[in-house]
């Protein structure tokens, strides 16, 4: 083996591919060049954000009626007018496995798979990123969700936990275990004997049982070594210091914050996000803003209902316009995401540039559960390869088209039944360095976001 020629080096995009299942393959170091330094493309710093907005939105003041770059934004969006350079607002993408679903939407929004009656899902593009960034970073990703409803499905399409509490979520990233290092790894070495137990006991008795209950067994031993995988990352990763942080970074976001203020909420949660991605604690996170058959209230600003009762108007102006202003402001903290993630300088720029967020929705009309025209914008990202400035319509073949339902702009059937989520799921993943040609039921990339 000529070594110098580094010809074996094994392409870190491979992915493996059987049954059904894409499963991106670990870091190895046979994958790494001979001068692998900071700049190397596996160390680039690549980074993901997906955030959730449930039960859709009020959809005859939220469409936007213009394609192209000389758009004009929807009066819920006009707080992101200072930010069209780094955003392309998505207009007729779907999911067809949501077409119809209520409260599942939120559950398929990131993996474009279609759930059973045992809610078993696909892997979620992020978890699919998370294998890529995982050996570079102490956390493989940050799942947030202030009403328990997680983004992020793993490889066996099990739901994994989200963290509520920017408090808690805080503390369990930047500050140090209570009672030291030594008391924390031992705490993880009597957690991986009593795993090994665990494991050597299964494999024992899976030998005694019929087809159906391996399976089961099987499914059970998948999240027990999950764990395991987690216990042995942490324990590597205690050597290591956490950043060193501002005080006044520190009082911010070490505290608990109530939904009845949901700015203050959303506003640290997004900071959280920013300091995880600039310290490289972590690279890729999901962010839900509520459970789809809740979503909060916007009490600071007059709104009370949450946003599932809003939802189902009926057509009532008074819901309908309470509706439009939780849209409305919700999109503005999202907006001081974006001005955060601009001020906070990376290698050669600011953070956005190497960050990609997914703002929106499963679901657009939420009275009738119409989701042929999910409300989603793609911002961040210039220097991963993604362009903005433009409206992107997939319903613009449908110009003059005034809905269903007596409302307008209610979008029952797509437009255009190739234009899928997935295919800009797709993109984002290949833009995070995954080497993959499909992901859920996608029928390409979405050429019209890449620069």
């Amino acid at each position: 083996m000529n070594i110098q020629t580094q010809r074996w080096l094994m392409n870190r995009r491979r992915l493996l591919r059987g049954a059904g299942v894409t499963l991106a393959l670990p870091f190895l170091e046979m994958m790494r060049p001979l001068r692998a330094g900071a700049a190397d493309a596996v160390l680039q710093a690549r980074r993901s954000v997906f955030i959730y907005l449930p039960n859709g939105v009020n959809t005859k003041d939220y469409q936007i009626l213009d394609a192209g770059e000389g758009y004009r934004l929807s009066q819920p969006l006009q707080s992101l007018e200072k930010h069209r350079a780094v955003i392309t607002p998505l207009s007729g993408l779907h999911h067809p496995h949501g077409l119809g679903n209520h409260h599942n939407c939120s559950k398929i929004w990131l993996t474009g798979g279609k759930l059973g009656q045992t809610d078993r899902n696909s892997i979620s593009v992020d978890q699919l990123m998370a294998q890529v960034t995982a050996p570079i970073t102490r956390y493989a990703s940050l799942e947030i969700s202030n009403q328990g409803q997680s983004l992020a499905w793993n490889a066996d399409g099990i739901q994994l936990p989200a963290l509520s509490s920017p408090g808690v979520a805080f503390r369990e990233m930047f500050e140090d275990p209570k009672g030291g290092i030594a008391s924390q790894r031992r705490g993880y070495q009597r957690r991986g004997s009593i795993l090994d137990a665990v494991i050597e006991e299964a494999d024992s008795l899976s030998r005694q049982l019929g087809h159906e209950d391996r399976g089961r067994l099987e499914q059970y031993l998948t999240a027990v070594r999950e764990v395991e995988v987690r216990t042995e990352r942490s324990d590597k990763w205690l050597d290591t210091p956490r950043p060193t942080l501002d005080p006044k970074d520190q009082a911010h976001l070490n505290r608990e914050v109530s939904l009845e203020m949901l700015g203050d909420y959303l506003r640290t949660i997004y900071d959280l996000i920013v300091l995880a991605f600039q310290t490289d604690m972590t690279r890729v996170a999901t962010f839900s803003t509520g459970e789809e058959g809740k979503g909060p209230a916007v009490p600071e600003i007059g709104v009370r209902q949450d946003r599932h009762s809003l939802s189902h108007h009926n057509g009532n102006p008074d819901l309908l316009r309470q509706l439009a202003e939780s849209d409305a402001f919700n999109v503005a903290q999202f907006g001081y995401f974006l001005d955060r993630l601009g001020a906070v300088e990376d290698a050669g720029g600011p953070l956005l540039d190497t960050t990609m967020a997914l703002y929106g929705s499963g679901m657009a009309y939420g009275h009738s559960h119409g989701n042929a025209s999910l409300p989603l914008i793609l911002a961040g990202g210039a220097r991963l390869g993604l362009r903005h400035g433009r409206h992107v319509d997939f319903n613009a073949a449908l110009k003059d088209f005034q809905g269903y339902d007596k409302h307008p702009g209610i979008y029952h059937k797509p437009v255009n039944e190739k234009a899928l989520v997935s295919n800009l799921l797709l993109t984002m993943a290949q833009k995070m360095g995954l080497e993959m040609d499909a992901f859920g039921d996608s029928k390409g990339t979405l050429a019209e976001v890449e620069a």
